[in-house]
């Protein structure tokens, strides 16, 4: 169901009712991309039922999807255009166009060109955890997310959301991690990973299928190449790449999981649904706050955290959930 997660903290103040969100759900809705329209966003039932609710409950989680659709024009598709108006121009009055004319001409030729372009859909899942007080998105990249929060944030009156952060930085506990060959207790490190040098060359290193515990990779780390990604398993239960973001990529859950659950297929695409809901949060709400353990707990973004070490420490990180739901407001689910 996911294959990526960003976390985000909701604020305190946001405590809707799942028939409230489903009222501003409806006010926003996915039409299309009209004839010169470039793109449009909207919400659309997440069984993928047509007139079906815009928000699912499954286990006290809710579930939203998000439609984007946008109208591709290449670039030099509109470049040729322009080059054909400005040469018109140019034989009709003698003189080529400016760069203000141009500037027109192109957004003239992109009016032009939108209806006969081909149209490219893409969608989002959206998890809100009332309980947690978290709102998690399957985005592929940061810049896409903060697209769905805006529409999100638009959508609902009094949301507001926070990036989860953590008292250690993804970058320095990864670094850590492959510098003492050791993963956080409960994780394993896998075979894959990137390193990047914080100097002006930029300079990266990729590893795919390949042993990290070895002493090349040390020297990387000890010569300042601090990790954006490494590969990790949890409770040989999930996989997934930890981001120095705190993104987590290429999410899959391992046979065990399905064992665990049963054997019996669905019999419909709802049943499904819920199936996938019920393995994603079931999974999900313990790795998650396990995660944040590793990393040195949640960050207060109030003011009261305290400074993040300028070395990585070993961070112990207990079984037990972190107890987040401490900050999560009182909601009825």
């Amino acid at each position: 169901m996911f294959k990526n997660l960003t976390v985000y903290r909701i604020g305190a103040e946001w405590r809707p009712s799942l028939a409230q969100i489903e009222a501003a759900l409806e006010k926003a809705t996915f039409s299309p991309c009209g004839a010169t329209q470039p793109s449009a966003a909207g919400w659309v039932p997440p069984r993928g039922e047509p007139n079906g609710p815009l928000v699912e409950a499954v286990g006290g989680h809710w579930f939203l999807q998000l439609m984007t659709e946008q109208r591709l024009v290449p670039g030099p598709v509109v470049k040729q255009r322009v080059e054909e108006m400005a040469q018109a121009i140019e034989q009709s009055t003698g003189r080529k166009p400016g760069r203000k004319q141009l500037k027109e001409l192109k957004d003239e030729a992109l009016q032009e060109l939108l209806p006969r372009a081909f149209t490219r859909r893409g969608g989002s899942r959206i998890w809100i955890a009332p309980k947690l007080g978290w709102l998690m998105l399957d985005c592929a990249s940061q810049s896409r997310a903060e697209e769905a929060v805006t529409l999100l944030i638009k959508c609902f009156d009094g949301l507001s959301l926070s990036l989860l952060q953590t008292e250690m930085s993804p970058a320095v506990a990864m670094a850590h991690w492959l510098g003492q060959g050791e993963a956080p207790q409960g994780f394993t490190v896998d075979r894959e990973c990137e390193l990047k040098s914080t100097d002006e060359m930029k300079s990266v290193v990729r590893y795919a299928r390949h042993p990290l515990d070895t002493d090349e990779v040390r020297q990387h780390i000890g010569a300042g190449k601090m990790p954006t990604r490494v590969a990790l398993t949890w409770q040989d239960r999930v996989s997934f790449v930890l981001t120095e973001s705190l993104q987590l990529k290429k999410l899959e859950f391992l046979d065990v999981v399905f064992e665990a659950a049963g054997s019996k297929a669905p019999k419909d695409k709802s049943e499904a649904f819920d199936a996938d809901a019920a393995i994603l949060t079931g999974e999900l709400v313990e790795l998650v706050p396990t995660l944040l353990d590793a990393l040195g707990g949640e960050q207060d973004l109030m003011g009261s955290a305290s400074p993040q070490p300028a070395s990585p420490t070993p961070v112990p990180a207990p079984m037990t959930p972190h107890p987040v739901a401490d900050h999560a407001p009182p909601w009825d689910v």
